[in-house]
Parts: C-alpha cells; structure tokens; sequence
C-alpha cells in the first residue's frame, strides 16, 4: 500500500485535472474518467488497484447516498411521486426480470438467479452522469427532478434485488413467502432506522455544546451510522441513507448553525466530488483484471462483449419502451386521480429514456459480488463474466448515452413547463414577504430602538428592495442582536413559504436561505 502512495496522490490529481479538462470541454466528467483509467490500465507496471468486496459498499455508498439525498427537494419528490416511484422500483423490477430472462436464455451457464443478480447491478442508472451532463445543457425543472428523485430511490430498490439473488444463488432456494416477508422488513426497517438514526444525531447536535468542526465531523459519521445499522438488523442499508438524509436535509435550520451549514456544503462537495472521481476512474483501471479472469474462465474477450452489448442493448430498449409506457399509464390515470403532469407530451420520453447510464452504484454491486461462495471454497459462478459485463454497459451507456444527450436535448427543444413561477416573480415575492415580515417584527418588538437607532431606520429603507447585506455597517451589539433576530425572522418566512407555496422552487428558496446564513456570519467578522 505504503509502496503505491505516490501512484494514488498522482491519480487524484490526475482525477483533478480531467474534471477541468471536462468543464472545459463541457463533456460529462465521467466519460472523460472512465476513458482515461482504461487509458492508464494498458500502461505497463501500473500498480492493480484493488478494493476488498465487503468494504466497497460501505466506503462510497453511504456518503454519496447521504449527499444526494442531502441536496435533494423533499418537496418536489412528492410531487413527482408517482412517476419516480414508478421508475425508482417498478422500472427497475421489469428491467431486472428482462436482463435475467435473456441472460438465461443467451449466456451458456447461466442460471435465472445469476440473471438477477446481474439485473439488480445494472438495472439503476447512475445519478451523478446525468447531473454532470445536465449542468452544461438548460432542461426543464420537473425533468431534473424527476431524474434526482428517481436516482435516489432506484438505488435501494436494485440492491434488494442484488440481495436476494445473491442469497438465491448460494442457497440454491428462493422461498417466494420468506422473500416477501425479508423484502417488506427491508424496505420499513430500512426507513424507520434511517429516521430515527437521523433524528438520534439531530437532537444530539441541538442540545450538545458542538461547534462547527464536530457538526461537520458528525455529518461525515451519521451516513455510515446509518448503513451499518440498517445491515445490522437486515434491513435495507441504501433506504435508511436515503430516509434519513432527507429527514435531515428537511430540518437542516433546526440543529445547524448557519456557519455549520455553510462550510458543511464545502467539506461534503470535496468528499463527494473526490469519491466520484475514484469511482469512476476505478472503472477504468479494473478492466485487465476482469479480461484476465475471463480467460481463467474459459470465455473469449469477443464473446463475453457480446454478451455485454446485448445487456446493454436490453437496458436501453427496456428504459425507452419505460418512459413511453409511463406517458400512456399517465394518460388513463388522469380520467381517475389528479396527477403531477396534466399534460404529458411525447418529447419527454424521449429524453427521461435516454438517460440511463450506468456507474457508481452498478460497479459498487459488481465488485461487492464475493470470490467465493459464503465460507466455501467453491468459486462464485461466472464472477468475472459479471464483472465483464458490467464494465461493458458502464462504459458504452456513458459514452454513448453520455455523449449525445446533451444533443438530444438541444434537438428536442422541450416545452418551458409552468410547474414553478418565473424565477422574477419568485425572487420578487420573496424579497416582499421578507421585508414585510422584518419591517413588521421591528415595529413590534423594537419601536424604541427604531427611533434612537439611525441604523435601523437605514434598515427599513431597503428592506423594500433587497435583502441588506452588513458588510459596510458598524453595528452595535445591541443592534447585532436586533439584526440577528431579523435574518432568523426571514429564515422562517422562507421556510413556511417553501412549505407551503407548491409553485415556489425550492433551489430559489434554498439561495436566499443560503444568503441569510452568509449574512449572518458576516455579521460575526464585524
């Protein structure tokens, strides 16, 4: 390990630096990554990069898990809840039952539980290709919601899939009722860990004395907390991530300092962005190990990328004839209940199917699949066929999906959705509500002061028009004290705004709160 270092150093560095080269050409990041590590895996005397299978998926997928989830809108999840649900577990069930049926049917060998398990590694697209693609192309809102929401979810609901043929496959057996009573355990145990594991650390940051350094060092622990007890008891590690980030993520302003909450988003878009970059770049580098164990295998490169491509052809077909599906679905739907999409079009199909590549989670999957089989010695069947496999559709679903999307989205030209107000009217609506609500607990609760206090008369000015910023005031401590008292006013405006205003988009919501907080610690510096 010591002997390899510097290789690491330079590959995280290399990692930096093709990130760069991607932004600059405004290509996604990860084809760029997974090109350049099956670029640097034929150079010879390159160090075999290796990760032990038990420790792959609790080293990058409880944080990735937990940041996602972080970041992501409680609120418009439940708006788009039936469409994300739909491709988050129902998609993701089909697509694993269509992958096991033709690899049974096509793969010498290979069994209808090794079907699965293939399945339930490939069947989740990945969430950070689609962000780092829709960055440098202008979509509609309750697109990249959609794909936001459904990337949470997909991942937990492919991983119970992986689980239970993982154990179909030791075992031999797959009792259909212990199944449905292990799955049903998994998904409610799952949740109600990740909550209340959520909800132990958010009343242990609000009453212990922490500062910003242990809030920061008990977030980077809290996703792992999560995973680990979730497995522990049997349940779905993956959902208890996801429930109890967004449990979290929903009452950040209760037990986060502003100053917490802002260098928390820093320390956590340096740990996501670097694991990405392993991730990713891993992908890349584990290619000659896997073509070696092919040929232990008995199986030839060419006809094991057959194999691949026809997975992968699978994979894109099924998302497509998925997305179509859900517009019809929709259609009948809306005769009986109020639906999200009153009006679904087909262009939208086109690009939600279009967006299936594949990455972190799949790869975590296939090299989490064990060299043997429990405590036996007896070799796991077609191990690096699967891996093999894997490597094949991440590989040519992110360059050939990643590639031309952003294309595809220039040429469909989908219609500007009236989901939320125009970003104006939001912003002019907030900055209103806020200077309303500070001018009014001013009058009431300090009226004196506003007489005696130049600098507050200044304040009710422009609150009018803009949020204030301090950063030319000389304030007082008393009058700190009054402007604290204020910003927290609008803190809770906005949040009661968000809460309940549907047709406000939480990313504006979430800028101004973000301001409130730089405000705030500017306010410390004075």
């Amino acid at each position: 390990m010591l002997d390899h270092f510097p290789f690491y150093l330079v590959l995280i560095v290399l990692i930096v630096l093709l990130i760069m080269l991607a932004n600059r050409i405004k290509v996604a990041y990860p084809v760029l990554l997974v090109l350049a590590g099956l670029f640097i895996s034929f150079i010879p005397g390159i160090p075999v990069l290796k990760i032990d299978p038990e420790l792959i998926f609790i080293i990058f997928l409880p944080p990735l898990l937990y940041e996602s989830a972080w970041a992501n809108s409680w609120k418009e999840l439940w708006h788009w809840r039936r469409i994300i649900g739909s491709f988050a577990f129902v998609v993701v069930f089909l697509t694993a039952i269509s992958v096991a049926l033709v690899a049974n049917a096509f793969i010498p060998g290979c069994s209808l539980a090794l079907g699965f398990l293939l399945g339930g590694i490939v069947s989740p697209p990945d969430a950070v290709s689609a962000s780092a693609i829709l960055k440098f192309v202008k979509v509609p809102k309750r697109m990249s919601s959609i794909l936001e929401g459904e990337s949470l979810l997909n991942d937990a609901s492919s991983l119970i899939i992986f689980r239970f043929a993982m154990i179909a496959v030791a075992t031999g057996q797959f009792v259909w009722y212990n199944a449905a009573l292990s799955f049903l355990w998994m998904v409610l145990g799952g949740v109600v860990i990740g909550i209340l594991t959520g909800y132990f650390f958010l009343k242990a940051q609000k009453w212990l004395p922490t500062d910003v350094n242990m809030d920061i060092i008990l977030s980077l622990v809290t996703p792992y907390a999560m995973y680990i007890i979730a497995e522990a008891a049997h349940a779905s590690g993956v959902l208890a991530v996801v429930s109890g980030g967004l449990f979290l993520s929903y009452h950040r302003h209760e037990f986060l300092s502003g100053s917490s909450r802002l260098r928390g988003e820093n320390v956590w878009q340096s740990v996501v962005f670097l694991l990405n970059g392993i991730v990713f770049i891993i992908i890349g580098l584990d290619l000659p190990e896997i073509t070696s164990g092919l040929r232990s295998e008995g199986i030839s490169f060419y006809e094991a990328t057959g194999y691949g491509l026809l997975i992968t052809f699978v994979l894109i077909a099924g998302r497509m004839l998925a997305a179509w599906g859900a517009v019809i679905v929709t259609r009948i739907a809306m005769r009986f209940i109020t639906v999200a999409d009153r009006n679904p079009v087909g262009k939208a199909p086109v690009l939600l199917g279009w967006t299936g590549m594949r990455g972190v989670v799949s790869l975590a999957a296939a090299l989490s699949v064990p060299v043997m089989i429990g405590n036996t010695d007896v070799p796991f069947p077609h191990r690096n066929l699967i891996l093999y496999i894997t490597f094949i559709v991440i590989l040519v679903t992110l360059v050939l999906q990643g590639l031309t999307l952003p294309i595809l989205i220039r040429k469909v030209k989908l219609p500007d959705w009236p989901d939320h107000l125009p970003k104006e009217e939001t912003e002019k609506m907030i900055r209103d509500e806020m200077a309303r609500e500070s001018l009014e607990f001013l009058s009431t609760h300090h009226p004196q002061e506003m007489k005696e206090s130049f600098l507050l008369r200044q304040l009710t000015n422009r609150y009018t028009t803009q949020l204030i910023s301090a950063e030319t005031l000389n304030l007082s401590p008393e009058i700190k004290d009054i402007y604290s008292q204020i910003l927290e006013r609008q803190r809770q405006l906005l949040l009661r705004k968000n809460n309940s205003e549907e047709r406000i988009d939480e990313e504006i919501v979430r800028e101004y709160l973000h301001r409130i907080d730089l405000e705030e610690e500017k306010m410390k510096l004075k």
